[in-house]
């Protein structure tokens, strides 16, 4: 990080507050290229802490500039490792709270651009959306609010976002994990002012959690996609000779690669046998009803939907 840039961001953050030009002042300074280093990332993060008033051009740069340092400044991209998982999950601890919308955004923001993330960035990601969802206040990005106590349109939109993005729980569908936070909300807010959008949400993610279709090889971890991408550009080897190797590691490769072998059951055959309600996912979903020993309208509405199914 330049001097200029460290001694920009905190001359900015001085008053708390941030104008339109102060934030193309930053992005021609930190981000020229595109790329966005460690002290940079950290001094946009020190500068979210700072602000007492975040207006909606801030949030998009700050999401836009840290979810790209997350996801794609380290090969392969796409995968966020290790160490910048525990980076962003002690950047946002670091005041023992989710201190502001742009930090949920940002969450919500990874998970939507990246292939995949470590298992313990993934539970972190959705207990915070649960926290927001639940207890937090103040303007969303596009306008709406959040509100504790409530589910409100925005937060519908915010939950719809985590649970279906590629790299959730369960990509493109709905996680045990997530669908259990569905039901811890939907347990707290009811009896509030819910948005009309929250029920249908509850059904439709429970729902799918228990009936949906999810590619189990639509992820892949980040140490096999770095030794995909390794061997996609070796460029001394053949494929002859990854054919020989193949041979003596394994004698019978060839056999299972190249000759008859009984047909998979097709991707819609797959899906038609993931909509059945399985016996431990209806003792899972039983548990969950009787657990306050009546049913209220959201597991109604969910119990309707499946008959109907």
């Amino acid at each position: 990080m330049s001097v200029h840039f460290g001694e920009l961001a905190s001359k900015i953050g001085a008053d708390g507050a941030i104008t339109g030009d102060d934030i193309l002042a930053l992005r021609r300074v930190a981000w020229p290229d595109g790329h966005i280093g460690q002290a940079e990332a950290d001094a946009i993060f020190s500068l979210n802490a700072q602000l007492t008033s975040k207006s909606a051009e801030w949030v998009d740069f700050f999401v836009e500039a840290l979810g790209e340092y997350i996801v794609n400044q380290r090969a392969p991209t796409g995968y966020v490792d290790e160490e910048n998982a525990d980076w962003l999950m002690q950047r946002i601890d670091a005041d023992g709270e989710l201190g502001s919308m742009a930090e949920v955004e940002l969450l919500v923001r990874v998970f939507e651009r990246a292939h995949n993330v470590p298992v313990r960035l993934k539970e972190y990601a959705e207990t915070q959306i649960e926290k927001a969802v639940l207890h937090g206040t103040g303007p969303t990005r596009d306008g709406g609010r959040l509100e504790a106590g409530n589910v409100t349109p925005a937060e519908v939109k915010l939950l719809r976002r985590a649970i279906f993005a590629p790299a959730s729980e369960r990509p493109a569908a709905v996680g045990k994990r997530e669908a259990e936070m569905l039901f811890r909300l939907k347990d707290a807010t009811l009896g509030a002012d819910n948005a009309p959008e929250w029920k249908q949400l509850f059904v439709q993610g429970v729902a799918n959690y228990l009936q949906g279709y999810s590619d189990p090889n639509a992820q892949i971890s980040r140490d096999r996609a770095t030794e995909l991408q390794a061997f996609m550009g070796n460029t001394e080897g053949s494929v002859g000779s990854f054919l020989g190797r193949m041979a003596k590691a394994s004698p019978n490769a060839f056999g299972i690669v190249f000759g008859r072998k009984a047909s998979a059951p097709t991707r819609t055959e797959r899906a038609d046998a993931a909509q059945a309600v399985t016996a431990h996912e209806s003792d899972w979903l039983d548990a969950r009803i009787a657990a306050d020993g009546k049913v209220d309208d959201y597991e109604q509405a969910l119990l309707d939907f499946l008959a109907e199914e």
